[in-house]
Parts: structure tokens; sequence; C-alpha cells
């Protein structure tokens, strides 16, 4: 029953008992003058019991972002830092002059749709289950390339719809690296410096994309060990995918004894931007998105060591309500595959095979 029906209904019970009950009367009159201020500080009381687009329901965190990516995120200190300068400053800019738009990058396990999952949380009171989160992943919603023209024009349609609704929307892309190359340019001029666009301004809102290097994921990973030893004859590949490039900057630290903390985003970004655009199997394939400078940041995600799947072991355990237990952690980390398979720099799957994994161990 929504609350003016029920002021309407209470109004005029008041009128039909007037005569007969007047003590009652002045009771409901009263009620119903508490009832009209209550009303007039809150348009709609029900705006506490169902989610919709104020405050009450969009609210950034940013020391719970902060706090989320310090103890949660493993491994990913350039990717923890930019995120959090770059959701925290949109954020508190009213008056932003484009939306924030995001493309991370890197192997499967490494964080990338974790990183999305602590961002929901700490904006949106529903986190990820939120009607305010929109997720696409290529593979379910655009698999056929004959269809693409009809991709384009529905995918304009939920953008606009979406954001016309609610302004602080946020939009996930997954598997941009399976995308149809030139569907995603269909809403490029809802990412673009414009205040408005029939009406509709978007420059609220936030867009991720995720981009996995899994196809060609061992084929990089080979080039970039074989480089590491010094033995590029044994291999004649050209690879333009961005995932070798954070792969080799990672290992080339290795290799002269530098910590994995003194990386920076420079390190990495420009030519990880350079790749992705000239990446014909990817959806940001020659973008109008990167071209046109319309992506803030290129996020890189570094490959995860054997030091991290531990930390991954052990906070997955606490999760699951378990005593968290070094030697369980460890049996099951030391059984998974590492690269180069010697040393056991980098975990082959990241921590995405953790939780079953320690089903089998526990």
């Amino acid at each position: 029953m929504r609350p003016f029906f029920l002021l309407g209904f209470l109004l005029s019970n008041i009128t039909a008992t007037a005569a007969i009950e007047p003590i009652s009367t002045s009771i409901a009159v009263g009620m119903a003058a508490a009832l009209t201020g209550f009303l007039a500080t809150y348009q709609n009381v029900f705006y506490y019991f169902h989610e919709c687009c104020r405050p009450e329901w969009i609210s950034f965190n940013r020391t719970g972002l902060e706090v989320a990516l310090d103890r949660k995120l493993f491994g990913q200190h350039v990717a923890s830092r930019v995120i959090q300068k770059a959701v925290t400053g949109f954020m508190n800019n009213k008056n932003p002059k484009k939306p924030l738009v995001l493309s991370l990058h890197g192997w499967t396990g490494t964080g990338k749709n974790f990183v999305s999952q602590l961002i929901a949380e700490n904006l949106y009171k529903e986190g990820m289950a939120s009607s305010f989160i929109h997720q696409f992943v290529s593979t379910a919603h655009f698999p056929h390339l004959s269809q693409i023209e009809n991709y384009k024009s529905q995918l304009q349609q939920w953008v606009k719809g979406n954001v016309t609704n609610c302004p602080r929307s946020m939009f996930i892309f997954d598997e941009m690296d399976k995308m149809h190359p030139g569907l995603i340019d269909c809403i490029k001029p809802y990412l673009d410096y414009y205040e408005n666009l029939d009406g509709v301004s978007y420059r609220q809102a936030i867009f991720i994309f995720l981009s996995e290097e899994e196809k060609d994921r061992w084929i990089q990973l080979k080039v970039a060990i074989c480089n590491f030893y010094g033995r590029t004859d044994q291999i004649h590949i050209e690879i333009n995918a961005g995932g070798e490039h954070i792969t080799q900057v990672a290992l080339n630290f290795w290799k002269e004894g530098r910590d994995r903390e003194e990386i920076q985003l420079q390190d990495l970004e420009p030519a990880l931007s350079l790749s992705v655009f000239n990446n014909k199997k990817s959806g940001l394939w020659h973008t109008s998105l990167i071209d046109k400078n319309l992506v803030d940041f290129f996020v890189p995600f570094l490959p995860l060591e054997y030091r991290h799947v531990l930390l991954c072991g052990m906070a997955e355990m606490s999760a699951k309500g378990l005593e968290p237990d070094q030697d369980v952690v460890d049996q099951m980390a030391r059984d998974l595959v590492y690269f180069p398979k010697s040393e056991k720099i980098f975990s082959g799957k990241g921590c995405k095979t953790i939780g079953g994994k320690l089903d089998y161990y526990t």
C-alpha cells in the first residue's frame, strides 16, 4: 500500500467517524498530521525497503575500499593503487567531465573480477546484487558475429535506459578478449566528454572492461620464459596481447633481484595500451575508445607468485569458516602448476581454483 493512498484512506475514515467518535477522531487527526509530516520529509517511505537511486543505497565508502584492497587483494600493488586513486578521485568529483572508464588486464585468477566486486561492495549497499550494476559477458550476451548490428543497437538501448534510470550506474564488460572487434565502439558517445546526449548525462557512470589473456596465455608465457633464459631463437611467434608484456616486466624484475613492489604503472601501461589496441583478437582492437583516449586507466594485474597463492589459501580457509592451517595451504599450493617449474615463480591459474582445491585438502 502506497503512503499517499494510506493517508487518503485514513482521512476518509476520519470524516466517516467524526460524528460518533470525537475522541478517536482527534487521535486519528493527530496521526494523520504526523504521517503527513513524515511524508513531507521522505517522499516515499518505501525507499528504505526497496533499492533506489538515492544516497541511502548508493554511497561511496573510501576507507572500506582501501582496506578491502589492502587486506583481500594479494600481489597486485600496482592495480590496488590505481583502482583506489581512480575510483576515489572520480567519486569525490561533483562534476566529472566524463564517465570513469577502467580497462583491467591480466591472467586468469589474478583478481580482475574480484576488484570489480570490491568496488561494487563499497559503492552500492546491495553490492554485486545491486540493480544498478549491469554485467555483460561476451560469449553469453554477444555470441554471434552475424548479429553484431543487433547487438550494437541493444547495447546502446541498455546503456541509455539504465543510465536514464540511475545516473550512478556501473557497467562491467567481461571477456573483452573474446568480444567481436568493433562492437564496443557503439557506446563511444556515452563515454565521451559530452554534457548530455538527448537529455541524458552519462558523466556519473562507471565502465569497467575485463580482458583475460587466457587463449594465448601459455604461448605468451613460453615466449616470456624463453626470453628470460636467453633462448629466443627457439621461438618465432608474434604476440600482440598485453599479458606477455606484463609477464616480461615481472620476470625482468625477478631476474635482476629487484623487489616486485618496485614495479610502477609507467613500467606497464604505455606498452599495455598499445598492445591491446593492436591485438586483432580483442574487442578493443583499433577501438575509438583507445584512439580518442577515453579509457582513463589501463590497469595491469601481475602474475601471482607462490607466496601470493599461500595468502589466498589462508584467506580462503578463513572465508570458509575454517581455522587457517599453514601446512594444509602449503601442501595445496605446492601441488599447483608454476612457471618456470623449478623456481615456481608464477602460478599458472593464479588464485582462481583455490576454493575447490582446498575442499580436497581439508
